[in-house]
């Protein structure tokens, strides 16, 4: 009798692939569910398809080791979704016979599960879970910005999304973890360093999104469900090493006219002396849910946290938390980074415009040590502010621009922070083509070729200083304005603004002295008003003289050559004019005291 290769006597167990691997058609059949519940269940426990070397049953099946199967065959979330298929059977049956009391009683009281135990399985150290955070937050991130839908998407996942993507940027820009940013075409990269780990995720560009029918959105909510539970855990774990509690709890009324700073300023302010929570009363729970478990002082905090919840946040920003962590300290110290970073940006005030993408500037700006408001209710500070130093814009400014701030495309925040130095604002000016956008993901020294721009930006971090290079095609010498040199991006505005004082000045003087030669030779009598004229810029000069010398080497250094020439003459001129008028003064009061000694 010959026997076959992969022959089998009766009753001998399984060898090699055949007993290390089943397909997915005998997985389902060995657990006794659905397949929509068993690709849930893999998406929940972290089970995915394998493949083997040899595959018994053909190429055209998916496959599963025997022990991941068993494994999720020995987990009591399986009993407890089996619980919740039987109770929705009981809903089905209530509304099939109209009994809508019933129905609806069933529905109230409709059994949930959690993920908090599953999440400590698949993560046990909270290191591990910020190495596998990446598709996490870019997927709650692209949730939050997609259009809720009755029949795929559920109005209070896309809430819920939005508040654990805000409670995260809100973490991050408080602390100063951001590293990186970049803006491409299918949006917008960040990536920030939590205790030592690189998390980097995806945000999505803040555009309508339109919903195609070859999406399944099943799988895609199985993901969700598992990564908002993680989220939520991280966060948590986050904000207690600040020593702030968590959930943050917003004030709705104050939601609903988008002034979330104020209302996480005051919730900081009335919780900032308490206690810090104990750590044994903490609940790993991701799933955002909020369980009141204190009497007395807890009902109102409850209530606005249900209110929260239950609020839609269509207009809820991430510097509405910001205030929430502000002055407090953390476990770890900073690093040289973080230093870095966290001066970036100080003594810097940033408005931006109502065209500007506001979620994102909100998030980085304040990452780098500045300050930030926007146009509109909750705002910080308006636009008429004079300690704005830089204006955010996305289109020319038409009239309406001032010598005591910047105003730059939002560009320029982004390469600034990539470049970890304050860049010229000369190729950033609105109505401009900016320099181009490189990726700080990118070694180029690997790549083996380093753009034009990034060796300007390397020539800048060498000098210590970014130092504005002339523009090409532009000479200095045939720019005698002042605002010229402003608007061909040769001087920053406020060197600008001190050329044009100095000019106003110079222009006033020349005046005053005209005037008062004019009535010189009319003869007519120096005047009170006349003297109070002097006595006041003679006041005004003495006043001003020390800080005119001081400042007026910096002017001649703004100026060109010719320029310099030009004002040095001007000087002297007037310099031999009051010698003038001095000279005729003198002769005048010799001339009445001869006169009136001879009528004596």
């Amino acid at each position: 009798m010959v026997k076959h290769k992969h022959y089998r006597p009766p009753g001998k167990k399984k060898e090699g692939n055949a007993a290390r691997y089943i397909t997915r058609s005998q997985a389902v059949k060995q657990l006794q569910v659905s397949l929509p519940l068993f690709r849930k269940l893999c998406i929940l426990k972290g089970v995915f398809p394998r493949e083997p070397k040899k595959k018994v049953k053909g190429n055209h099946h998916t496959y599963y080791h025997l022990k991941d199967v068993s494994f999720i065959q020995h987990e009591p979330l399986l009993e407890r979704l089996r619980e919740i298929r039987a109770y929705e059977r009981k809903v089905k049956k209530a509304d099939a016979k109209k009994n809508r009391d019933r129905a609806n009683l069933l529905r109230q009281r409709r059994p949930t599960y959690r993920l908090d135990k599953i999440i400590l399985q698949r993560y046990p150290n909270f290191i591990d879970a910020l190495r596998d955070l990446d598709d996490c937050l870019t997927m709650v991130h692209l949730f939050a910005a997609l259009p809720a839908i009755e029949e795929r998407i559920e109005v209070k996942r896309i809430h819920n999304c939005r508040r654990l993507s805000h409670e995260w940027q809100a973490y991050i820009s408080r602390t100063h973890k951001l590293r990186k940013v970049f803006v491409s075409v299918k949006g917008i990269y960040y990536q920030a360093e939590v205790k030592g780990q690189k998390v980097t995720w995806l945000t999505p560009h803040p555009l309508q999104q339109v919903l195609t029918e070859d999406i399944d959105f099943n799988i895609m909510l199985n993901f969700l469900e598992f990564y908002e539970a993680l989220l939520a855990f991280v966060n948590c774990h986050l904000y207690r090493s600040i020593n702030v509690k968590y959930p943050p709890i917003l004030d709705p009324r104050l939601e609903a006219l988008a002034a979330d700073l104020y209302a996480l300023s005051r919730y900081f302010d009335a919780n900032s002396q308490s206690a810090v929570l104990d750590p044994q009363a903490s609940s790993l729970s991701g799933s955002g849910n909020v369980e009141s478990q204190q009497i007395g002082d807890s009902v109102s905090e409850s209530e606005l946290r249900l209110a929260q919840l239950q609020h839609q946040l269509p207009s809820n920003e991430p510097g509405a938390l910001m205030h929430l962590v502000k002055d407090v300290a953390g476990e770890e110290e900073e690093d040289d980074d973080t230093r870095e970073c966290k001066k970036l940006f100080k003594d810097m005030k940033f408005f931006l415009n109502r065209e500007v993408y506001r979620e994102s500037l909100l998030f980085v700006i304040p990452a780098f040590g500045g300050t930030v408001s926007w146009e509109g209710d909750g705002a910080p500070f308006e636009e008429n502010d004079e300690s704005i130093t830089h204006q955010i814009v996305d289109r020319p400014m038409h009239g309406r621009q001032t010598l005591a701030r910047e105003y730059v495309q939002p560009q320029w925040v982004y390469d600034c922070i990539n470049a970890r130095i304050i860049l010229p604002t000369g190729g950033y000016l609105a109505g401009r083509d900016p320099p181009p956008h490189l990726s700080p993901f990118v070694d180029n020294e690997a790549e083996g070729y380093v753009p034009d721009y990034a060796e300007t930006i390397n020539q800048w971090k060498t000098a210590g200083r970014s130092e504005v290079l002339p523009l090409p095609g532009v000479g200095k010498e045939d720019l005698e304005d002042p605002q010229n040199l402003l608007t061909e991006g040769v001087i920053d505005r406020a060197k600008a603004k001190e050329a044009v004082e100095k000019k106003k000045k110079m222009m006033a003087l020349e005046r005053q002295y005209h005037d008062e030669l004019n009535k010189e030779l009319h003869g007519v009598p120096h005047s009170s008003s006349v003297s109070n004229i002097d006595n006041r810029i003679s006041g005004k000069e003495t006043e001003d003289k020390e800080e005119f010398d001081d400042d007026s080497e910096l002017a001649k250094l703004v100026l060109s050559r010719r320029e310099r020439g030009n004002l040095e003459a001007a000087e002297k001129g007037i310099k031999r004019k009051k010698d003038h008028i001095d000279v005729i003064r003198e002769r005048k009061r010799k001339l009445k005291e001869s006169q009136k000694s001879k009528e004596g």
